[in-house]
């Protein structure tokens, strides 16, 4: 797999494990968040397919608290599709964003990779990982960090950073800062020398000189045990803040799109980021259509081909539709998420939604919500194997799986 040149890159992608995915329920009941489908592709999907455009890949490894089994038919399956390792490596405990790239080092270093891509799986953005490989190199730096400019509003809710104008150089960097510091963002995409080991290496013994050296007082040793583990080393506060203004981290801004997944309704609102790029990347996956032979197509449409959908029906925009769908005559799909074997009958209308797995949706009934992206019934979710009687109305809730629906409901969460 090596190139000649010596310069193997690897790619660590951070899934997180099923603690962390409780904000993704009810989809997160059925598989693991990064496998939940987005835009036709499971989530971890887009991040990987990004990662085999690096020139020289050699490995891509997938770190998390998942089981193995979870796991291992999607990393077989897309092994063999991009003719690239893909390898899932699970966490025996929380080592924090830096720790869990040290405690596999070893592997990591297997193919003596010159640099190291690290991504969080929950973001979305166009990943332009080669272009950041090619400025890292430029700056000769310890390592490069995925950059956005968004709106001071809401720029406190994430890593607030000062970069240099004009050499880029990294020079303050602060993790969810109280007061306003800068309206560039960390996108939770990175790219580092192995020296990053060194540096998280370094964090670890001070952590363990300073417990060592220091003396408790009799007070403190009457206290519960509050101290971080020696090995738990997390990426912004431990590594970003500290060798800030330091020469060693550097940044590269993206003009692009960029969000982060945390909850079903964002998932939405990436599908449709990406369905929208496919015009760029992945045209042939686009469906079209204007009526006659085949329904009437709006805008970025994915449709899978063992779908079923009538001719008679309107879809788009930002509609994605799963294997085995069936889409009945007269149904109108609007900014939705349609999954396996999801039976929608005639005259039905689902907008701002997601419809579960095995969901059967009945004639002229209505799925829909306002489309509020981030707030927790803006988009109508409905689980696993879910039935909405003829002309019932979903209105802005969140139903779990296996629930039968014979009366209209509006703003609520059916358990």
């Amino acid at each position: 797999m090596g190139s000649s040149l010596g310069e193997n890159v690897v790619a660590v992608i951070m899934v997180g494990g099923p603690t962390k995915g409780t904000r993704f329920r009810p989809l997160s009941l059925n598989i693991p968040k990064p496998l939940s489908p987005l835009a036709a592709q499971p989530m971890v999907h887009h991040p990987i397919s990004a990662c085999k455009r690096i020139p020289n890949l050699a490995q891509i490894f997938l770190v998390g608290f998942y089981e193995e089994r979870e796991f291992a038919l999607y990393v077989s399956a897309i092994s063999n599709e991009l003719k690239i390792p893909v390898r899932y490596l699970r966490e025996d405990k929380p080592h924090g964003s830096a720790g869990g790239l040290y405690h596999f080092r070893d592997l990591i270093m297997e193919e003596n990779p010159s640099h190291i891509f690290l991504l969080n799986c929950d973001v979305c953005c166009s990943f332009p990982l080669a272009e950041m490989l090619e400025a890292h190199k430029g700056y000769g730096g310890m390592g490069t960090l995925l950059v956005i400019k968004v709106s001071p509003e809401s720029a406190s809710q994430f890593g607030e950073l000062v970069a240099d104008p004009v050499t880029n150089e990294l020079l303050h960097y602060t993790e969810k800062p109280e007061t306003f510091v800068s309206d560039r963002i960390n996108c939770g995409v990175y790219v580092f020398t192995p020296e990053i080991f060194t540096a998280i290496q370094d964090v670890s013994s001070q952590r363990k000189d300073r417990v060592t050296l220091r003396r408790v007082s009799s007070f403190e040793a009457l206290q519960p045990a509050t101290r971080i583990p020696t090995d738990f080393v997390r990426l912004d506060q431990d590594i970003l803040s500290p060798l800030a203004g330091k020469k060693q981290l550097y940044t590269y801004e993206t003009m692009d799109f960029w969000e982060q997944i945390k909850s079903p309704g964002m998932s939405l609102k990436c599908s449709g980021l990406y369905l929208s790029r496919f015009r760029l990347t992945s045209p042939h996956l686009l469906a079209s259509g204007d009526g006659t032979r085949s329904a009437t197509v709006i805008g970025d449409v994915y449709i899978h081909p063992s779908a079923k959908v009538h001719p008679t029906a309107k879809i788009g925009p930002n509609v994605s539709i799963s294997a085995n769908a069936r889409i009945g005559p007269g149904v109108r799909l609007i900014n939705c998420i349609i999954l396996d074997d999801v039976d929608i009958m005639e005259n039905a209308v689902v907008t701002n939604a997601i419809v579960g797995w095995k969901s059967s949706l009945g004639r002229w009934s209505r799925v829909q919500a306002e489309g509020h992206y981030s707030s927790k019934l803006g988009v109508t979710i409905l689980g696993e194997s879910v039935a909405v009687e003829d002309e019932v109305v979903v209105t802005s809730s969140i139903v779990l799986p296996n629930k039968t629906l014979n009366v209209s409901v509006q703003d609520e969460i059916i358990l």
